[in-house]
């Protein structure tokens, strides 16, 4: 039984919650770059440690996401909403007050969890929220330009409250902000349906240990590298279990991930295309934020001013695009804003221990807060294009796990590249060499990530558009293109 449709009676304040609340989850993945430093020696942590204060968040998070978005699905989705930013809000809280470092990896655990549950229930809810046409459009262009201005804007967030207060402070300003999407979210997002049925459990179990096990495996990459027995145990058992998955859900009669979603074109490549491109850009938040406070010698406050070029041109760029798309194919800025963004991250790539601020940082940053802002919302929207009703869950879901996963592996691949450079002249000299060849790992990436848009998005999507404006044709079904 497929979901039943909800009417938005108050369109201006869901689309609010469902924002803020998504923004909320992406801030806390990156406002803990920049307050790292102080983290670090408030609770004094082991590098070891220090690195599994944002690892476990992002394990617990890749790794639940397709369960998360089934428990929508199943038990209704603002309901399985509220549920996880209550977990999230409290765990923001723990966090906050942590006396050890074991305390807050515990927490960011949890907070993952909360996570898991949110990111795919919004974007599913404002997929139900909305009807297709301009409104969606609109809809998820904002939720596409919250998902690259959260990521920047956590960084400048998370230097400032270090600088002035305590890292503490990026995680209780968690806690209002939670306080009131949980009090209006029942008041303005009506229910959805709840399917029938049950949990396809060994789907579940095999997709949230596969996708755990790989996320570890990657994780484990940056202090021990792709040669350790642990990482290639984790990854191998990870893959085994991903077959094992796909295996489940070709015979489930519910599936949790219906295999269905990746017969177009346009959505599996927006998936892959995802993936690759937050690879690259996971890479440059964090390589970029230690260049700049530890070659160009500013504190933390410095490096999230630092973003704010980027940042402040995202907005700007992402706000013109259902203009843009009224008028062309989405796959026209897409394919704009990668190449953009390569532009920018290649730019970037050649700095060295002698470049400035403005001239080796700030005007990249601006192509790539330009890119970001072409592209994020057609990656949004063409991962969940043409899904039903009853896999809009489903669909949320992979739009994050790949979200997720393509960060953890970009992360493994530019500290491994960075690895590679010899240890000779002064650490800032290093570091600046370091930061160089992960970056330009990052535009490797983001070349890819142009080619599978070129070849699977560009010509369904333009395809599409024609078939749509012909008169008296019928529009091919979402599976052909």
């Amino acid at each position: 039984m497929k979901p039943a449709p909800t009417t938005a009676s108050h369109p201006a304040a869901i689309l609010a919650i469902i924002l803020v609340s998504y923004f909320m989850i992406l801030l806390d993945n990156s406002v803990i770059f920049t307050a790292l430093p102080s983290l670090q020696e408030d609770l004094q942590l082991s590098t070891g440690e220090l690195s599994w204060v944002q690892d476990a968040y992002t394990l617990v998070f890749g790794g639940l996401l397709l369960l998360g978005a089934r428990a929508g699905d199943l038990l209704g989705r603002r309901r399985v909403f509220v549920f996880g930013l209550v977990v999230f809000s409290i765990a923001s809280l723990l966090i906050g007050l942590a006396p050890a470092g074991w305390w807050a990896i515990a927490g960011r655990a949890v907070q993952g969890i909360g996570a898991s549950i949110v990111a795919p229930a919004s974007l599913s809810l404002l997929t139900a929220s909305f009807p297709e046409g301009r409104e969606r459009t609109r809809a998820v262009t904002l939720y596409g330009a919250t998902a690259g201005i959260g990521a920047s804007l956590g960084l400048v967030m998370g230097g400032a409250l270090a600088h002035w207060t305590s890292w503490r402070a990026g995680f209780f300003v968690n806690v209002p902000i939670g306080v009131a999407m949980i009090a209006l979210a029942p008041r303005f997002i009506p229910e959805t349906g709840r399917a029938r049925g049950r949990f396809d459990l060994l789907g579940a179990l095999s997709a949230t240990l596969g996708v755990g096990g790989l996320v570890f495996g990657i994780i484990n990459t940056i202090d021990a590298g792709w040669s350790s027995p642990v990482t290639l145990t984790a990854v191998s058992a990870g893959v085994v279990l991903l077959g094992v998955f796909v295996l489940t859900e070709r015979r489930a009669a519910q599936p949790i991930m219906p295999l269905r979603l990746f017969a177009s074109r346009r959505r599996t490549g927006a998936y892959v295309a995802r993936f690759l491109y937050l690879g690259a850009m996971i890479g440059f938040f964090f390589f970029t934020t230690q260049f700049m406070q530890e070659v160009l010698g500013f504190d933390p406050l410095q490096a999230g001013i630092g973003f704010l070029p980027m940042t402040a041109v995202n907005f700007v760029v992402a706000m013109s695009i259902p203009r843009l798309t009224g008028r062309m194919p989405g796959s026209i800025p897409l394919v704009a804003g990668i190449l953009i963004t390569l532009a920018g991250m290649f730019w970037l790539s050649r700095v060295g221990v002698d470049s400035a601020y403005l001239t080796g940082v700030a005007l990249p940053m601006i192509l790539i807060g330009a890119g970001q802002g072409l592209a994020f919302a057609p990656l949004t929207s063409f991962g969940i294009i043409g899904a039903p009703p009853s896999d809009a869950g489903a669909a949320s879901g992979l739009v994050n796990t790949f979200h997720q996963i393509g960060t953890c592996l970009g992360l493994g691949i530019a500290v491994a590249a960075a690895a590679t450079v010899p240890a000779t002249g002064s650490a800032a000299a290093h570091l600046a060499a370091e930061v160089s060849a992960a970056l330009t790992t990052g535009s490797v990436l983001l070349l890819l990530a142009l080619g599978v848009t070129a070849a699977l998005i560009l010509p369904a999507d333009v395809a599409a558009r024609r078939t749509a404006t012909l008169p008296g044709r019928t529009p091919q079904p979402e599976s052909a293109r």
